[in-house]
């Protein structure tokens, strides 16, 4: 190496023989590289003179106690949602008992996680994250995966993926459950308002409503499936151009109850009446389902116990090096006036 010229990781893991990751786990002392390849990267580094960086030494040592949480950044308010203020308050029920102080992202530029990540880790302010979404392909797990930086989400990766820490409800299995329900209470054309169709929890909902309409004989229609943002608006102006089809829907399966609040003043506006022209059942059995004019069938999804497992995950990942965890919490059906029970 010629003097002068600045070496860095990749130097150190093409002399190596290994990958630019492998190298960073090395210098964050993970204790999932093996001994015989940490040595081999160690003496490649001081072969080469490559020392660490301030922010990738403050990685591993790990001593900010703080966890950074990742709040989706779009142009909806997302504190308004119940489940995300249910889930925070597990996540810090959590934090309290650890010992952990939170550190929450406040960017409300569309599509800016990422860049938040790579803040927070930089500028060495937290030793873990937890993530309050997933995507398909998601560049924020891809990230933090590549660095080897402990983190844990509250939702679910593509099957085969033993590295990320998860917890989640069997979302497939709630929906399929919920449609049947409709189904078995004679409903026939059953419509479904999903939230962004590139969540993972979206994906499996809606294979859920999907499989429960083919197994009861009912073929699917894309013309009844509807996609859009976790917020009220969503539902009321989606229930207008419900009540336009015809012949009308006589079930909705909604991905929220904040969504579903919406959609059912959207239909008592209108005169259709809720459950005997449409029944509508949602998820997260929060508030709005609870003490709606007509109270909801809603799916609990334990979002407290959802937070609170996310991060003993985490504490698990930064204290053990624990990666590819993956929890089931259960979640309870509650049926309720806006379904024939």
């Amino acid at each position: 190496m010629k003097k002068g010229k600045q070496v860095t990781a990749n130097d150190v893991a093409k002399l190596a023989g290994v990958s630019s990751s492998t190298v960073s786990r090395v210098i964050s002392d993970s204790p999932r590289i093996s001994k015989a390849t940490k040595m081999r990267v160690l003496k490649c580094m001081d072969e080469l003179g490559y020392y660490p960086n301030a922010n990738a030494r403050s990685l591993a040592i790990k001593k900010t106690g703080t966890i950074g949480i990742i709040i989706p950044t779009t142009s909806e308010d997302y504190f308004s949602n119940p489940f995300f203020t249910e889930s925070l308050r597990g996540i810090i029920k959590g934090a309290s008992n650890s010992g952990y102080d939170l550190l929450v992202s406040t960017n409300t530029e569309k599509d800016e996680e990422l860049k938040i990540i790579q803040k927070f880790i930089k500028g060495s302010k937290v030793d873990g994250i937890i993530l309050m979404t997933s995507k398909v392909d998601d560049e924020c797990i891809k990230y933090l995966k590549d660095i080897d930086f402990p983190f844990s989400l509250i939702g679910s990766t593509n099957n085969g993926d033993k590295e990320t820490n998860q917890v989640d409800n069997d979302n497939y299995q709630a929906a399929y459950e919920l449609t049947k329900h409709i189904i078995n209470n004679g409903r026939k054309r059953i419509s479904m308002i999903v939230g962004d169709v590139d969540l993972i929890v979206s994906k499996e909902r809606v294979k859920g409503y999907k499989n429960a309409l083919i197994e009861s004989n009912i073929s699917f229609n894309e013309d009844l499936l509807f996609s859009g943002s976790f917020d009220e608006k969503t539902g009321y102006d989606y229930a207008n151009q419900i009540s336009k089809i015809k012949p009308l829907p006589d079930g909705l399966i909604v991905a929220d109850d904040l969504v579903a609040f919406g959609a059912v003043k959207a239909f008592q506006n209108i005169g259709i009446n809720i459950p005997n022209d449409i029944e509508v059942a949602s998820f997260n059995n929060s508030v709005f389902a609870k003490h709606s004019n007509i109270p909801l069938t809603s799916v609990d999804i334990n979002a407290i116990e959802l937070g609170k497992e996310a991060m003993n995950l985490l504490v698990e990942a930064i204290k053990n090096g624990v990666r590819g965890e993956r929890l089931l919490i259960p979640y309870t059906i509650y049926k309720r006036e806006s379904t024939r029970r």
